[in-house]
C-alpha cells in the first residue's frame, strides 16, 4: 500500500529532537516528575536524580525549574578540570542571575580575588582564579557568597550533573563540599548521576560525606502509552497512514529508551519527508542510522577487551550469558564495567544501552 503524506512536508520543521537538552515542544510528557520536582523544591530540602544515560534528567529538571521561576545554576560536573574550574564556573554563573556590583560587593570579601573579563563575543562575565594551593579557600567564599547572596530572596537552585564524578576533582573535596553545604540556608541542590553504582554508593553508604543528603528519586522509562500519543501526534503530520504502526514499531525497537526513541522518530520522520514512495520507511531509518555511526562503532569495538566482546554480542543476540563459556564472576565484573561506561543498562535485566550499536553487533558478529 502506497503511504500518503502532506503537500507542505517540506516546509516543516522536524518535531523530533534529540542529543541536546529537550525544551518546549519537543519535551516529551513527565508530567508527574515535572510537578513532583517543582512542589519538592519549594521545601527547604535537597533532591538526588539518578538514571541512565539519556534518559532526560537534565530535560525534567530544567523544566520544573522553568515552572517554578525560581533562579537557578545547572553545571556538569563531568565539564570540570579541578576544584579551582569549578569555584569560578560557579561565580560564572553568580554574574548572569545578579547585577553585577551586587556580586562585586560580596567578592571585596574573598581571601583569593578572582580576575574577571568580558567575553567580547557573547558580552558575559569570565571568571578565573590563578594557580593556588589552597583550592580549599576559593570554593568556600564562592559557595558563601551564594548563599548570602539569596538570603532575602527565594532560595537559589544549584543543579550538578553527574555528580559521582564530584569526588575525582580533589582528594577529599567531597568532605569539604559537604560540610560547607549543610550549613547553606538559602540555597535547594538538585544532584543528578547516571552511574546507580556510584550515587548509591555517594548517598547511601553510612561512612559517605553525602549519606542522606536528600530525597533520593529515580527517573524511569517514559510509560508507553505517554510516549505512544506523543509520536502518533507528531507522525500524523507527515503520514496519513501507518502512523500508528509506526509508533509502535519505534517503542518495540528502542524499548521505550526516550533519546533512541527521538532519534528513530526523527530519522523516520526525515523519510517520510525525503522519501514518501519507499515501502519500508521503519527498516530504511534504522538501517541509516547504523550504516551513519558504522565507524564510530567499529572504534569503539577494538577498545574492548575479549570479554567484554563476548557479553557484548550475548546481549545483543539474546543468548545465554551462563553457558559455561566463562565463570561468573568474571561475566558480573565485565557487566558492571560495561553499565558504569554507558553501554549496558540495568532495569529488570541487563541489556544494551544504544539498540543501534546493538543491531551494528549483529551484523558483524
Amino acid at each position: 500500500m502506497q503511504l500518503k503524506r502532506h503537500t507542505n512536508n517540506l516546509k516543516m520543521e522536524n518535531p523530533f529532537k534529540f542529543g541536546t537538552i529537550v525544551k518546549n515542544e519537543y519535551f516529551t510528557d513527565r508530567k508527574a516528575e515535572v510537578e513532583y520536582i517543582t512542589h519538592f523544591i519549594d521545601s527547604p530540602n535537597h533532591l538526588v536524580l539518578i538514571s541512565p544515560r539519556r534518559f532526560g534528567k537534565s530535560s525534567v529538571v530544567l523544566k520544573a525549574l522553568k515552572q517554578s521561576g525560581r533562579d537557578y545554576i545547572m553545571l556538569n560536573v563531568q565539564q570540570m578540570a579541578s576544584v579551582a574550574d569549578f569555584a569560578s564556573k560557579l561565580l560564572r554563573e553568580a554574574y548572569k542571575i545578579h547585577p553585577f556590583e551586587k556580586v562585586k560587593k560580596f567578592i571585596s570579601a574573598f581571601r583569593i580575588i578572582p580576575t574577571l573579563s568580558t567575553n567580547p563575543i557573547t558580552g558575559l562575565i569570565e571568571v578565573s582564579f590563578q594557580p593556588t594551593q589552597n583550592t580549599n579557600v576559593l570554593i568556600e567564599d564562592v559557595m558563601q557568597l551564594l548563599d548570602k547572596i539569596n538570603a532575602r530572596g527565594k532560595r537559589l537552585v544549584i543543579v550538578l550533573d553527574e555528580f559521582q564524578d564530584i569526588v575525582q576533582l580533589a582528594s577529599g573535596f567531597d568532605k569539604q563540599l559537604r560540610s560547607i553545604m549543610q550549613k547553606q540556608q538559602n540555597i535547594n541542590y538538585i544532584l543528578l548521576g547516571s552511574q546507580e553504582s556510584m550515587m548509591t554508593d555517594i548517598f547511601e553508604k553510612k561512612k559517605s560525606p553525602f549519606y542522606h543528603f536528600g530525597q533520593l528519586m529515580r527517573l524511569k522509562k517514559i510509560p508507553r502509552e505517554d510516549f505512544e500519543e506523543y509520536l502518533k501526534t507528531r507522525l500524523q503530520k507527515v503520514i496519513t497512514d501507518e502512523y500508528e504502526k509506526l509508533a509502535l514499531d519505534i517503542l518495540d525497537y528502542t524499548d521505550c529508551h526516550p533519546y533512541y526513541t527521538q532519534q528513530l522518530a526523527s530519522q523516520i520522520w526525515q523519510t517520510c519527508v525525503l522519501e514518501p514512495e519507499s515501502d519500508n520507511k521503519f527498516q530504511q531509518s534504522v538501517q541509516y542510522i547504523v550504516d551513519t555511526h558504522s565507524l564510530d562503532y567499529e572504534r569503539l569495538w577494538r577498545q574492548f577487551n575479549k570479554t567484554d566482546k563476548w557479553v557484548l554480542q550475548s546481549l545483543a543476540s539474546k543468548r545465554e550469558l551462563q553457558d559455561g563459556t566463562h565463570r561468573t564472576s568474571t561475566i558480573y565484573s565485565a557487566l558492571k564495567k560495561l553499565q558504569k561506561d554507558g553501554y549496558v543498562n540495568y532495569t529488570t535485566r541487563y541489556e544494551m544501552e544504544d539498540p543501534f550499536f546493538k543491531k551494528w553487533i549483529v551484523e558483524n558478529d
